[in-house]
C-alpha cells in the first residue's frame, strides 16, 4: 500500500512512472504485488522488465546479483521521469543478510528509502526501536531514509505512534496506515479453498468478494439474525437446514446486512425437499458444503488472512488509505521530484480524487435503477472521493447491487416515498412557486420525479451536489435547479463546459452543451464562470472569446457580439486575462497567436476556450475529444447556486466517478 501511494503521489506531479522490484521469489507464480503495481493504469511497463533477480540468485552470488540488478533498473529507469522501487518482503530465509542486501541495492540505485514498519501485536516504543536499527543498518550501507511508516497501526490510534517515530526521527516524513478489517479479509474463494468446499446454490461469480468476517450459527434463527454483520461468512451444521430459508429470506428483505456466504458443515446431504425450496427462491447468496465439522471449519477460517492486493476494492481503499495519513507533498519534497510542467489526463483524474477526498461532499445520485449509478458508487465509496446518496427503494438497491457484487457499504439510501421527505419537499416546492400557482398536491406530484426529489435534497442541505443524467434527459436534469436552486448572484445564465485533458494539459471549454445561441451579455457571464470553472480545478484562467477572426479584421453581428462579449467580461471582471475575438489556431498555437496578437497575454496560451454558440462548442468539443484522443471530463454544469450536473445518457461508469469529483470539489467552493 505504500508502494501504491507513493505511484499516485507521483502521478500527481510527472508524466511517467515506473516500477522496479530488486529481488522477488522467483518460481512459476508472479510476484503479487509487483503485478498489482504494473498492471495500474498509471503504469506501461511489462511485468518481465520490472524486477531484477530471484532469492536464488542472491545465495548463489550477491555480488553478482547485484550488478545485474543495477545494469536491469538502468535498462528500464531512462524510460521514465520517475521510478518507485519495491524492498523485498522477507519471506524468505535469507535471514539478516536480506535488509543488507536491500540497504545495498538502495545505496547503488541511490534511491531514498521510505521505511513501513510492521506495527502489528507492537507498541510505539517496539516499532521505534525497529525503525532505528533499520535505519541505522541502511545508513552504514550509504541508504538514506527520508520517511518511516508504521503500517497496521490500531485504528484510530495512531497518535502514539506518530509521536514516538516522530520525537527519535524528526527530519523524516512520518505517516501511518492503519489496520483495516477491509484489507486485511481473505476473499469467499481463500475460505472455499481452505476448507474444501463446493458450491450448491447462489452467485457463482462471488469468490472474488471480500469476507470480513466469519459467524458460527450454533443457535436459533432469531439469534443468528441478530449477529449477522456486513460481508460476513455463515458456517452452520449442515443437519440445522431450517436455517437456511430464514437467512435467504434475510438476504431478500434488504433488512439484515449483506453476507458474502453461507457454508454448511459436516458432509451432510442437503435433503431434496430444502434442495428444490433452494432451487425454486430467487435469491444469490452462495451456499457451499464442506465434509469438515464446524469446529475444524471454523478454526480454520478464523486464522485466515487474504493479501492486499487481491481486488480492485482493496487496491482503492490502500490508495485511500495513504491518501488521509501520509503527507504526499512532504514526501515528495524529501524524494527531491520536480514538478512536471505538463497534466496528462491520468494526472487530472487523479488529481480530481484528491481534491475530492480532502473535503469530502455528500452527493445524490436519483438514477439508483441504472446499473453504472451503482458501480460508480461503489468505486467512489472505495476511493473515499464522497459521500454518496442514493434515492431508491433500499430492499431493491441492497438486492441489485448484491447480484453485481457491489459493495455499498457507507452509502445513505433514501426513500422518495419517506412520508415526511416527501411532505417536507412539497411544501418548500408549492412556497417556492406560489407565484406560478403551483399547489400542495401538484407540489407532491412533483416530487415523486427523482431529479425533483434530489434536487430539493440539495437546495435543502441534506446533500451537497447531485448527478444526474444517466437515464434523465439534460432538461429533465437542469430544469428542477433553474426553478428553485437558482443561479448565483450577478450571474444571468446557467452553462455547460468541458474539462478538455489534452496530451499535456487541461483545457475549458464553454458553452458547449446549454445555451444555443447566447447574447452578449450571456456570453461575458459564460466566459466568467469558465474562468471561476478553470481556478476551481487549478487551472490558470486565460480567457479566449472565440470567432472567426482576429482583432478588428472581422465585421458582421457574429463577431460584434463577441467583441461586445468580450468588452462586458473586462468592465466586470478586470483581473481577467481575457482577448478577442480571436481565432482558436491564434488562441492555441504561440506562433499564429504572436503574429496576429502580438504581446498578448491570452493568444498562444489560452486555457478557457469560449465559443460563440453552442452549435461551435458542442461540435468543436467531441472534434477534439475523437480527432486528437482529449478525455472530455463533463459537461460541467457553471452558474448554479449549488452544484448540480448532467450525465450523458452513453456515459460509461468512469464518467460518473469523474462528474462526481467534480460535483464534490465544486460543492467545496
Amino acid at each position: 500500500m505504500v508502494a501504491l501511494g507513493i505511484v499516485d503521489a507521483l502521478t500527481r506531479e510527472v508524466e511517467s512512472v515506473g516500477i522496479f522490484r530488486p529481488l522477488i521469489k522467483g518460481g512459476d507464480s508472479p510476484d503479487q504485488i509487483l503485478s498489482t503495481l504494473v498492471h495500474q493504469p498509471v503504469v506501461h511497463e511489462e511485468y518481465d522488465e520490472a524486477y531484477g533477480v530471484t532469492y536464488d540468485d542472491v545465495r548463489a552470488d550477491a555480488d553478482a546479483a547485484l550488478s545485474t540488478i543495477v545494469e536491469r533498473y538502468n535498462g528500464v529507469a531512462e524510460r521514465y521521469d520517475a521510478m518507485v522501487i519495491l524492498g523485498s518482503d522477507f519471506t524468505d530465509n535469507l535471514g539478516a543478510q536480506e535488509l543488507q542486501f536491500n540497504a545495498r541495492v538502495a545505496a547503488n540505485l541511490n534511491a531514498p528509502v521510505a521505511l513501513a514498519v510492521s506495527a502489528r501485536n507492537r507498541t510505539p516504543d517496539e516499532v521505534t526501536q525497529l525503525a532505528r536499527s533499520t535505519v541505522d543498518l541502511l545508513g552504514k550501507h550509504h541508504a538514506s531514509t527520508i520517511a518511516i511508516i508504521p503500517t497496521r497501526t490500531p485504528e484510530g490510534d495512531q497518535g502514539p505512534y506518530i509521536h514516538a517515530i516522530t520525537t527519535a526521527f524528526p527530519d523524516a516524513v512520518v505517516g501511518t496506515l492503519p489496520a483495516n478489517r477491509v484489507l486485511a479479509a481473505p476473499t469467499l474463494g481463500a475460505q472455499v479453498q481452505a476448507i474444501g468446499a463446493r458450491q450448491i446454490a447462489g452467485r457463482t461469480d462471488a469468490l472474488t468478494q471480500e469476507s470480513q468476517s466469519v459467524l458460527v450459527a450454533a443457535m436459533t434463527l432469531p439469534n443468528v439474525l441478530g449477529r449477522l454483520e456486513p460481508e460476513s461468512t455463515v458456517i452452520a451444521p449442515g443437519d440445522r437446514t431450517e436455517l437456511i430459508p430464514g437467512i435467504i429470506l434475510a438476504q431478500r428483505s434488504g433488512a439484515f446486512p449483506p453476507l458474502t456466504g453461507l457454508v454448511l458443515t459436516g458432509g451432510y446431504d442437503v435433503p431434496e425437499t430444502m434442495t428444490k425450496l433452494i432451487a425454486n427462491i430467487p435469491q444469490d447468496l452462495p451456499i457451499f458444503v464442506t465434509d469438515l465439522g464446524t469446529f475444524t471449519a471454523a478454526e480454520k477460517l478464523f486464522g485466515l488472512e487474504g493479501t492486499m492486493t487481491s481486488s480492485d476494492r482493496k487496491t482503492e481503499l490502500g490508495r485511500r488509505l495513504f491518501s488521509e495519513n501520509v503527507d504526499a507533498d512532504a514526501l515528495l519534497a524529501a524524494m527531491r521530484v520536480d514538478r512536471a510542467g505538463i497534466r496528462t489526463p491520468l494526472m487530472f483524474e487523479y488529481q480530481l480524487s484528491e481534491m475530492a477526498r480532502q473535503d469530502k461532499r455528500r452527493i445524490v445520485l436519483p438514477e439508483s435503477g441504472d446499473d453504472r449509478i451503482l458501480e460508480a458508487a461503489a468505486a467512489v465509496l472505495r476511493r473515499g472521493t464522497a459521500e454518496i446518496i442514493l434515492l431508491g427503494d433500499q430492499t431493491e438497491v441492497k438486492s441489485r447491487a448484491l447480484a453485481l457484487g457491489l459493495s455499498l457499504e457507507g452509502a445513505e439510501i433514501v426513500s422518495m416515498e419517506d412520508p415526511d421527505l416527501v411532505e417536507r419537499f412539497a411544501a418548500e416546492y408549492a412556497t417556492l412557486r406560489a407565484k406560478k400557482g403551483v399547489t400542495l398536491e401538484q407540489a407532491r406530484a412533483k416530487m415523486t420525479d427523482p431529479s425533483y426529489f434530489g434536487t430539493m435534497m440539495v437546495h435543502l442541505g441534506l446533500a451537497d451536489g447531485m448527478v444526474s443524467g444517466a437515464v434523465n434527459t439534460t432538461a429533465n436534469t437542469i430544469i428542477p435547479s433553474l426553478e428553485f436552486v437558482k443561479t448565483k448572484p450577478g450571474v444571468s445564465v446557467v452553462s455547460g463546459s468541458f474539462l478538455m485533458c489534452m496530451a499535456d494539459r487541461v483545457d475549458v471549454y464553454a458553452d458547449c452543451a446549454v445555451n444555443p445561441d447566447p447574447s452578449a451579455e450571456q456570453l461575458a457571464d459564460i466566459a466568467i464562470s469558465s474562468a471561476a470553472t478553470a481556478v476551481a480545478f487549478g487551472i490558470e484562467p486565460r480567457v479566449a472569446m472565440l470567432s472567426y477572426s482576429t482583432g478588428t479584421s472581422g465585421k458582421g453581428a457574429d463577431v460584434d457580439k463577441v467583441r461586445e462579449a468580450t468588452e462586458i467580461v473586462k468592465q466586470r471582471a478586470p483581473e481577467l486575462k481575457v482577448e478577442g475575438p480571436i481565432q482558436f489556431d491564434a488562441a492555441v498555437d504561440p506562433t499564429v497567436g504572436s503574429k496576429k496578437m502580438p504581446g498578448s497575454e491570452v493568444a498562444g496560451r489560452a486555457t478557457v476556450f469560449i465559443f460563440p454558440d453552442l452549435n461551435t462548442g458542442n461540435n468543436t468539443y467531441k472534434a477534439v475529444q475523437r480527432s486528437a484522443g482529449a478525455l472530455a471530463v463533463g459537461p460541467v454544469l457553471q452558474g448554479l447556486n449549488k452544484p448540480v450536473n448532467d450525465l450523458s445518457r452513453g456515459a460509461l461508469v468512469d464518467d460518473i466517478v469523474n462528474t462526481i469529483a467534480i460535483t464534490a470539489i465544486q460543492a467545496q467552493q
